[in-house]
């Protein structure tokens, strides 16, 4: 790694709002982020790494300067992944770890539509998909255009509380910051500012906390499948999306975004039952009570 690695590391969880933070804080004057969001270099455990090679993943860091204290980048697998912060605390001393979670309920069906539009989930249907998480696990009902099966797994992907137990066992507390997505949602500028003191940066006064990467959907996934296999061929050349093309605007335009239709009751119910064990063990964890998330009585 050069003298420049990062510092710190967003690293999960997926649909928790990472990419709206990652974006917040490449505009403070004090932070460099990867120019290359979800590089996923530590997880190798997964085939899901968009930079894998060790001299391409530090020439996304080529930008750093004196005046950039915190240096990060955004890998939301890698708290799910067994290996990542083993490898980043092996290659990083002292490295600062910001989690992101929410209600897994809301997880799961985000990360299904999130999955669909990506290309790798072929199942437009959430209970479908859902019900096929163990064999998922197992590499089976996917396509070939699917990078890494086990992150279809939604089953065990949104179980934070097992995955937030696991990296405390690895990393002291003080070096790991936990936003909750209610928070967020609650007061964006309150968790903004918590977030740039864990990282011992200066103030900043940022007035505009507008949400990216928004529920979407692809108009046609031919032609995603397209862009997904010319953005496979560059990688394997080592040709990395660092900025955009024509396939980034073939992309865009072939994007729509929309409101999410919601589960039915039925559906909520069952995936909030199995999620019950995990909510109390994460709530033990932080010594916060999230067990509402998971509330199949009723009020």
């Amino acid at each position: 790694m050069s003298d420049h690695r990062p510092n710190f590391f967003i690293i999960g969880a997926p649909k928790c709002g990472t990419t709206s933070l990652a974006k917040w804080l490449s505009d403070h004057p004090q932070v460099y982020m990867s120019p290359v969001k979800e590089p996923h270099y530590f997880n190798r455990d997964h085939h899901y790494r968009n930079i894998p090679e060790e001299d391409a993943y530090v020439r996304l860091f080529d930008g750093v300067t004196d005046a950039h204290w915190a240096v990060g980048e955004a890998s939301v697998f890698y708290l799910f992944s067994d290996v990542a912060v083993p490898e980043i605390e092996a290659a990083v001393s002292g490295a600062r770890y910001i989690v992101m979670i929410r209600n897994p309920v809301e997880m799961a069906h985000s990360l299904h539509e999130q999955q669909l539009v990506a290309g790798n989930e072929h199942i437009e249907d959430f209970e479908t998909a859902w019900e096929k998480s163990d064999r998922r696990l197992q590499r089976k009902d996917v396509t070939f255009w699917c990078r890494e099966p086990k992150l279809l797994a939604y089953t065990e992907v949104c179980k934070l509380g097992k995955q937030i137990e696991r990296l405390y066992e690895t990393v002291p507390e003080e070096r790991v910051h936990v936003i909750v997505f209610d928070d967020l949602e609650e007061n964006a500028s309150r968790e903004y500012q918590k977030t740039l003191q864990f990282l011992n940066l200066d103030k900043y006064n940022r007035t505009d906390f507008s949400a990216h990467n928004t529920a979407k959907e692809r108009t046609s996934q031919w032609l995603r499948r397209v862009v997904k296999g010319v953005n496979a061929v560059k990688q394997s050349l080592g040709l990395y999306r660092l900025g955009t093309g024509i396939m980034d605007q073939l992309d865009k335009l072939n994007t729509n975004y929309r409101s999410r239709p919601p589960l039915s009751p039925r559906v909520r119910q069952d995936v909030a039952r199995y999620f019950e064990d995990d909510v109390r063990r994460l709530s033990g964890v932080l010594d916060r009570d999230l067990t509402h998330w998971v509330n199949t009585q009723g009020p």
